[in-house]
């Protein structure tokens, strides 16, 4: 009996064994089939993205490092700009196609009206002697009608009094985002906004970076800082400053030291960009930064888009302001826009685009991937990724690779409005200095220093070698052979041609250190650099410099930094050589001269004459010709201050970096403007042949899983054929 009963149970475990090893093929074979058909009604299982968003007005763009500050009287960076240049509005902005750069009115009524004064305060001519000049109005005009995106600050009760200027401790306690305070208000933008926005400006405790440089031309504004030193950021707001004066309800004042012509670029600039008292204080009350509740993280303007989500370890989200004013697209531009198709939309509302979303992407191959697959829609070109996307003509130009035009790809370059250069310390005993030796040895080195060689090894040929201390795009820079450098340049049929390295060495000769020996130690010449340059990655470049260097038997001695330790020996003229770049804050030379401009010497003076370069002659050149309308006598101006600087040379002057951007088809207005950080108002996106792209790029193939999937079927035959031979087997 026991046996029978045991031989039962047996044969019953092995039909289940049978059964679940059926089952398991089954299911197999069940999901394949419903994997293939989820994916067949998906149509992109890769897709990242929601599905409903698919068909909406939405741009795809990335990040890889989260913007510090959103506050405009702070944020001064690139990675910062691209987010806070669509949310606020200066009185003024560049016209986003017409070249050369020009300033147009964004908020402001019109261009102001500059009214020019005495020392006494009496009015004078537009044609008066900048000498008679003592002061500058800037009376500006804004719009009526254009209001604040909506944002709790502005929130007010049924009685008329703001909602949340008052918290207490459990309303702070309960609130973990901005989104935590669920009413929100707007108002209309007065003129008051702007004044206030310079108030804040002038308040150390805002610490804006450009706080130095206004005290030098806002009238007061260097006394009302040290008025309002000691008191809370709210309190500006009623305290007069002389210079910036509220004149009626959408007009007000800006009075400025003497004449700076330039001064309407920095009106383009988000530092002057309207501030609503209510957002100081109700970000200034206790509690609200210890969570990141600040105006640092969520800003408040009247600009095309308002910021939803700062997720900075995974997304940021700009939508489109639903208050947004009225705002249209140019009508006009260069000739040739007509023909590219930039004035399509002339006339037609901005912004085109619903929704805005940045992703962190901190690798740069996933980014590629998924540009190329359609889920972004612009993409730079990485190292790596280089000669996947771009191959060089005969004639020394670039175009798109083949796989890259086949999907209809655009490529976008511009020369960028940038300086990059090694800097000499003027101050050094070496180096530096106003003597023919110390001058003959820096233009031996700027001769050996070969930045077109530099350029082809690690920027793939993005760049364009400097001819001086101007990059193209601001005016006075020579496009003509008389922009070349005659010190490091021959003229070769109106080209530069590098010198070669026999004037370097004869250089060296006449400098006293022939065959680069240093006649106090009769060795070798020993030269610093400081970098902070400290990854592995580094080092193939600064083995390249001590090549350079080599080629005059100098030896070039590394001393990498960590950033702080490098900007303290900057500040106290304890390095040697330096790298440096600077990028254009507007298009006039002005920008650029002040980098070599005596009185902003860093060790001296505190700015940014990081060199500490001074030369009599140059300085009486730029204060000449920075406060000058451009004319013809200004452009010879520049050109022999360009001359002074070349000769002298206090910078081996490197690179101006060339921008390559691609774009898909679906892309549309696409200009490079190096001027305008709010370019994403202007941009349109075709859905339509964005998803259709999407859907041909992306298009799930099934062949390999049932490959996988009969060759997993195949695997188990064996066993089942195993199993039943057992089963047939006589019990024991």
């Amino acid at each position: 009996m026991t046996l029978l009963l045991m031989s039962s149970l047996l044969s019953m475990k092995m039909r289940t064994c049978k059964a679940r090893v059926l089952i398991m093929i089954l299911s197999v074979i069940f999901g394949a089939v419903s994997f293939s058909c989820a994916a067949l009604a998906s149509g992109q299982l890769n897709n990242p993205y929601p599905e409903d968003e698919g068909e909406q007005a939405v741009l795809y763009e990335s990040f890889s490092e989260r913007p510090k500050h959103m506050d405009p009287a702070v944020a001064y960076s690139s990675n910062e700009y691209a987010f806070i240049s669509q949310i606020y509005e200066p009185p003024f902005q560049y016209h986003y196609l017409k070249r050369p750069y020009q300033v147009v009115p964004l908020t402001a009524t019109r261009m102001p009206e500059v009214i020019y004064l005495n020392q006494k305060g009496e009015k004078l001519g537009q044609g008066a002697n900048n000498s008679d000049i003592a002061f500058s109005d800037y009376v500006i005009e804004i719009q009526s009608g254009i209001k604040y995106q909506p944002h709790p600050a502005l929130a007010k009760n049924f009685q008329g009094a703001y909602e949340y200027h008052q918290l207490d401790k459990e309303q702070i306690e309960a609130a973990t985002s901005l989104n935590d305070f669920k009413t929100t208000g707007s108002r209309e933008l007065t003129a008051e906004d702007y004044v206030y926005q310079i108030k804040r400006l002038a308040h150390p405790k805002i610490q804006s970076p450009i706080a130095e440089i206004m005290k030098n031309y806002i009238v007061g504004f260097d006394d009302f800082s040290k008025q309002v030193k000691d008191k809370p950021k709210t309190a500006v707001r009623d305290l007069p400053i002389e210079g910036a004066t509220s004149l009626s309800r959408y007009q007000y004042r800006i009075r400025i030291k003497g004449k700076y012509p330039q001064f309407i670029y920095w009106l383009a600039m988000p530092f002057f960009s309207p501030m609503p008292w209510e957002a100081d204080v109700f970000y200034d009350q206790p509690g609200l930064a210890d969570k990141n509740i600040t105006l640092d993280w969520f800003p408040i303007g009247t600009g095309p888009y308002l910021l939803s989500e700062n997720n900075p370890n995974r997304r940021m989200i700009l939508l489109k302001n639903p208050l947004f004013h009225l705002e249209t697209y140019p009508s006009e531009g260069e000739p040739e826009d007509q023909q590219k198709g930039l004035l399509a939309d002339a006339g037609k509302p901005l912004p085109f685009i619903d929704k805005v979303v940045f992703m962190l992407e901190k690798e740069t191959i996933p980014y590629w991937t998924k540009f190329l697959q359609g889920y972004y829609d612009a993409s730079g070109i990485a190292s790596d990724s280089f000669d996947q996307a771009i191959q060089f003509t005969g004639s020394g130009g670039v175009a798109l690779t083949p796989s890259l035009l086949e999907k209809g790809i655009q490529l976008q370059t511009s020369v960028t409005t940038s300086n990059f250069y090694m800097g000499f310390n003027m101050l050094d005993t070496t180096v530096g200095g106003a003597t023919e030796q110390a001058r003959k040895l820096r233009q031996a080195i700027s001769i050996v220093v070969d930045y077109e060689e530099f350029i082809s090894i690690f920027m793939n040929g993005r760049g364009v070698a400097a001819q001086g201390a101007l990059p193209p795009g601001i005016y006075g820079f020579a496009e003509d052979e008389t922009g070349i450098n005659p010190y490091v340049y021959d003229n070769q049929n109106g080209k530069p041609q590098r010198k070669k390295i026999e004037a370097a060495r004869q250089l060296m000769a006449e400098a006293g250190y022939a065959g680069g020996i240093d006649p106090k130690t009769k060795e070798a010449l020993i030269l610093y650099f400081d970098t902070t340059a400290t990854s592995v990655d580094d080092r193939p470049r600064m083995n390249w410099y001590r090549k350079q260097f080599e080629k005059l038997g100098i030896k070039l001695v590394i001393r990498a930094t960590d950033y702080n330790r490098f900007q303290e020996k900057m500040r106290t003229g304890n390095a040697q050589l330096f790298f440096w770049g600077w990028n254009a804050d507007y298009p006039d030379p002005e920008n650029f001269f002040f980098l070599l401009y005596g009185p902003n010497s860093k060790v001296k003076h505190g700015g940014e004459n990081a060199s500490n370069y001074r030369n009599p002659e140059f300085d009486r050149l730029f204060e000449q010709m920075r406060n000058m309308d451009n004319s013809e006598q200004r452009y010879r101006i520049i050109q022999q201050m360009q001359e002074i600087v070349r000769h002298d040379a206090p910078w081996i002057f490197g690179f101006h970096p060339k921008n390559f951007s691609l774009f898909h088809s679906w892309y549309k207005n696409l200009k490079p403007n190096l001027m305008a950080n709010n370019q994403l108002k202007y941009t349109r996106i075709d859905t339509a042949a964005r998803a259709e792209k999407r859907q041909l790029w992306n298009n799930p193939v099934f062949w390999p899983l049932a490959l996988v999937g009969g060759g997993f079927v195949l695997m188990l035959i064996p066993a089942v054929n195993a199993y039943r031979r057992r089963a047939k087997e006589p019990n024991l």
